[in-house]
């Protein structure tokens, strides 16, 4: 299993670096962007793999998995999600958010079924989204040049350092010593993601005339909006 793990990132590192080779990362109009050409290229990879893909994969999961179902799985990994969101609520020092969030962890791992269902949000205890790359703005550091992510999409330096950590160190399911199960675990959890933004996909391809700058500029909206907990009047 590890040995196809490294022949999958060792493949998909060859696909991006042909992507960088191809695209010209060239400046573009905006300084956010200064790799335009590259993430242009990602982003059209991104887009190649989902309809040929992920989304018929998702379309499947949808249509065998009943809605209860695939809303509580959705549930369990958000419930180990927040233990994340715990750790960063620490580090950004919001003590009483994490006392909220740790017991929203409680009531939703023994009330809910080990989260299956989101019984702390009925009780009052609403879901927070805090991670490393907020906590790492909270504490001074900038947001860097904009990056497409192969397989998960827009991101920054910043934001794509806060990944790895909240993903790996911070994710619970990382320390599972089997691999079969750590595995199963990780594609479970890609492809109910993945399902839910199907909708946001196809509103996409509705909406936008230009999907990589629609894409691009939500992204940066967003995190400016998390990082300062909805004070959109703030700077980054």
């Amino acid at each position: 299993m590890m040995r196809f793990a490294f022949r999958t990132l060792k493949a998909c590192s060859s696909i991006v670096l042909l992507l960088l080779l191809n695209a010209c990362a060239t400046t573009g109009g905006d300084p956010r962007d200064p790799w335009e050409g590259f993430n242009r290229g990602v982003f059209e990879f991104n887009e190649a793999m989902d309809t040929a893909i992920f989304n018929p994969v998702s379309t499947v999961y949808k249509t065998i998995t009943p809605e209860i179902v695939d809303r509580g799985i959705t549930n369990m990994f958000s419930n180990v999600h927040d233990l994340s969101v715990i750790a960063n609520d620490v580090l950004q020092f919001k003590f009483v958010q994490a006392l909220s969030d740790v017991l929203r962890v409680f009531i939703n791992t023994t009330f809910g079924l080990l989260g299956f269902f989101d019984a702390a949000t009925d009780a009052g205890f609403v879901k927070h989204n805090e991670d490393f790359g907020q906590t790492l703005a909270t504490w001074g550091m900038g947001s860097g040049p904009y990056i497409m992510v192969p397989f998960f999409g827009p991101s920054s330096i910043r934001d794509a350092t806060g990944f790895a950590v909240d993903a790996g160190l911070l994710n619970p399911i990382f320390y599972i010593e089997d691999d079969l199960t750590r595995a199963g675990l990780l594609t479970l959890n890609y492809v109910d993601f993945k399902a839910d933004m199907m909708s946001a996909g196809n509103l996409l391809e509705e909406a936008a005339l230009d999907k990589y700058e629609f894409t691009k500029n939500a992204y940066f909206d967003r995190r400016t909006n998390l990082i300062n907990d909805g004070a959109i009047d703030l700077e980054e």
